[in-house]
């Protein structure tokens, strides 16, 4: 974290030059909302323009096909990904700002949302996160994939409703809600909104009360059911900073004082196109869990077409940016969940089957991981506040193991912070 080193720049004088295109597209908001003071596509400040391309340009990282498509290698895809996530050169925008253009950050545990803005921020403070969660500029919700997020208020309010279909497949199939899905939906949610009228409670109150409704079902089964039946935000302290405590729960729309909006699917899928493209439409579903969204996309007349190297078609916003193949990814300590590679199908862009295979475990991700060259190549855990990185792939070289003593640096400041 901080400002590149003699080895990037040197690297970053042999890109290759390449110009901008058009606009980015505006940010998600409902029919008649305001939008939010520097709200849109996130621009990076002091970006080396030279690893962008002009779309469609020929080069020797693709060629175009019978209908005019460019093809689009695996290394290009990997580092366009990078640049829009800004992992190859960190932004000046807030956390805010950020937590906005990425469409929330995984959220699932309480460290990995803090490394994610910390792998992408120049200047980062992790107490802000912590006001913003106190003052409701940011808020955890379960969204994307049935996990918990941190987002923006005005997405939080769209991306539930959004991925309500993900949050129904999850109540018929889990076991942790188990025969909890058999009461009466109607008369739970009425019990769920009257016993929170009075304020947020925490999870396991909220199950023994929900018990005294539906005698015979467990109370924590309860308590999960209400998870995925209802928009309920996880109050702070939880997700604070060195302060997490107990899931406690509060209607989304009566903690922001304002109401879910009806979900603008199209503009969704620009938003996930501009931090996560070019992509396919079971990428989209990959990142978001929510299915049929193929003839979204072939509907969407505004957005250009590339192809991958199996001639599969990926979509794009207009005016989305191309990074060079050729620019270096340098070395990035992520968390133990990041949506850079949860977000395609396959999550191929940024790893191997023997990166994913040496992460996941029984229940998902095992430890926080470790990214060089724009792959995921090792782990790594903290031990006593500070950085133990526990195994990698391949050796790193002089480079990689320099940019890690200088990344490892930033990460046990904040760490310590």
């Amino acid at each position: 974290m901080g400002d590149p080193g003699p080895e990037r720049d040197e690297g970053a004088r042999r890109l290759r030059h390449g110009r901008r295109l058009g606009r980015p597209p505006p940010p998600v908001a409902g029919p008649g909302r305001r939008q939010r003071a520097g709200g849109g596509h996130l621009h990076v400040r002091g970006l080396d323009r030279r690893c962008l391309r002009r779309r469609g340009r020929r080069s020797d990282q693709g060629h175009q096909d019978d209908h005019g498509r460019v093809r689009l290698s695996p290394r290009a895809l990997n580092r366009t990904l990078l640049h829009r996530q800004h992992l190859l050169e960190r932004t000046e925008a807030t956390p805010h700002a950020l937590v906005r253009h990425l469409v929330g950050l995984q959220a699932q545990e309480n460290l990995p949302p803090y490394l994610s803005l910390a792998a992408r921020l120049t200047s980062f403070d992790p107490h802000d996160v912590t006001t913003a969660l106190e003052d409701r500029t940011l808020v955890r919700l379960l969204v994307m994939r049935g996990t918990v997020h941190l987002l923006v208020p005005d997405d939080a309010l769209q991306l539930r409703p959004f991925t309500a279909t993900v949050h129904e497949r999850e109540i018929q199939v889990s076991q942790a809600i188990g025969e909890a899905r058999d009461v009466d939906r109607a008369a739970f949610s009425a019990a769920l909104s009257d016993l929170l009228s009075d304020g947020q409670l925490p999870q396991k109150a909220i199950g023994a009360a929900l018990a005294e409704h539906f005698p015979g079902v467990a109370p924590t089964k309860l308590g999960q059911l209400a998870r995925s039946v209802a928009p309920l935000v996880q109050c702070p302290p939880r997700g604070t900073w060195k302060g997490s405590g107990g899931v406690v729960y509060q209607y989304a729309d009566r903690w922001l004082g304002s109401p879910l909006v009806e979900p603008d699917v199209e503009q969704i899928m620009r938003r996930y196109l501009a931090a996560f493209g070019p992509a396919t439409a079971a990428d989209v579903t990959a990142w978001s869990g929510v299915t049929r969204l193929g003839p979204v996309l072939k509907g969407m007349t505004d957005l250009v077409q590339y192809e991958d190297e199996r001639g599969r078609p990926l979509y794009d916003v207009a005016g989305g940016e191309l990074a060079d193949e050729d620019v270096p990814a340098p070395v990035r300590l992520l968390g133990q969940y990041d949506n850079v590679w949860l977000s395609h199908a396959g999550r191929d862009r940024v790893t191997t089957p023997e990166s994913r295979s040496g992460w996941m475990g029984v229940n998902g991700g095992i430890t926080n991981t470790l990214f060089a060259d724009g792959m995921l190549i090792g782990l790594w855990r903290v031990t006593d506040g500070r950085v133990e990185v526990l195994s990698t792939l391949r050796p790193l070289t002089r480079r990689e193991k320099s940019e890690l003593a200088d990344e490892t640096a930033r990460v046990e400041a904040l760490l310590a912070r």
